[in-house]
């Protein structure tokens, strides 16, 4: 299949940035995401025949970078919990159109396998950080998991050519709004990037509150009140992210605002979850099956075709047209299953 125009949604938003789940299990019971109160022993997870063979995975990447995808970001879950990742991250690495292959996890088993991924070819890591304090940390990881480990993981894949290293963080006021601060210096003194995120009302599970939202305007000022900072200009249009950049030449700090400032304008993201349903939107009801023609005997033409067709269509504006929705369709998607 030779490679094709650029594809444009209906408000003429390209195709550039793509998501893929590799598993929908994560060893972490965040309340924003996976509750244990729901996602608790007894939960049925994906059939292990239901989820996409890292080669089917592979056709289906290659596809979007003919469509205009320069940039892959495997999630989960905890996408460490799929055995053999670093064979995965291998294939899509030799993908010539590939310009940027990086993972979010939530660092746990970090350490163990940031080596393998490094040379496996994944260009950089993200790591889900709530806070610094490992009180607050092991309450809103929602299984005990411990903060050490967790560090330890970050300064592996800093060794193993990963870094510098970004961190997220959700921020829940009332819970873990209070280290900001703190987690702002942790990233300073060790080179890392931080991104502040307002707390999501992803899914249906979590039990989202508006009045539990820090808004970024807010964040900013906190950070500011300890360090001057200065706005950075965006990188590329729809960049996600608003940055600053701390005056005294220690880095940057980013806000995410999606319930405050919404960005839905600027999206170029497409999300491919761990059964093979593509997403258009973070918020989604329902996604587009591959499996049939991955599975059926079609090629990449159709695929590249059900794409396409896909994403002209698309008018997702969800966070945009948040105080508008009638809340149609049907529930929302959960956030572990499309990988934030």
């Amino acid at each position: 299949m030779s490679r094709q125009v650029q594809v444009l949604d209906q408000f003429s938003r390209p195709l550039r940035d793509l998501r893929v789940s590799v598993t929908d299990r994560c060893n972490f019971r965040c309340q924003y995401c996976m509750p244990r109160e729901v996602f608790g022993p007894g939960f049925k997870f994906l059939p292990h025949a239901e989820v996409l063979s890292f080669e089917e995975i592979e056709v289906v990447v290659r596809v979007l970078l003919r469509l205009g995808v320069t940039k892959v970001r495997l999630t989960g879950g905890e996408p460490l919990l799929r055995r053999e990742l670093p064979s995965l991250v291998a294939k899509l690495a030799q993908l010539p159109a590939l310009g940027d292959l990086a993972m979010t996890t939530n660092g746990l088993l970090l350490s163990r396998f940031a080596g393998a991924l490094a040379e496996s070819g994944l260009h950089r890591v993200t790591v889900s950080l709530d806070s610094v304090d490992p009180g607050v940390f092991s309450e809103m990881n929602g299984v005990g998991a411990n903060l050490q480990s967790v560090l330890d993981g970050i300064e592996a894949a800093v060794a193993a050519g990963l870094g510098p290293v970004k961190l997220n963080c959700v921020v829940r006021r009332g819970l873990n709004d209070d280290g900001i601060v703190e987690l702002a210096d942790f990233a300073r003194r060790r080179g890392h990037v931080l991104r502040l995120i307002e707390y999501m009302d992803v899914g249906e599970s979590h039990g989202w509150r508006l009045d539990e939202v820090v808004p970024s305007a807010e964040v900013i000022a906190r950070i500011s009140a300890r360090w001057e900072l200065q706005p950075v200009p965006p990188l590329y249009p729809g960049e996600v992210a608003t940055r600053f950049r701390y005056r005294d030449g220690t880095g940057e700090v980013g806000v995410i605002s999606s319930v405050s400032t919404p960005f839905c304008g600027g999206c170029t993201r497409l999300r491919l979850a761990a059964d093979g349903q593509l997403h258009t939107c973070l918020f989604s009801r329902g996604g587009l099956d591959l499996r049939p023609v991955l599975r059926g005997g079609g090629g990449e033409e159709e695929l590249a075709s059900l794409i396409t067709g896909l994403w002209r269509q698309r008018r997702d504006r969800y966070s945009e047209e948040r105080s508008r929705q009638s809340e149609p369709g049907g529930p929302k998607v959960e956030m572990s299953y499309l990988g934030g």
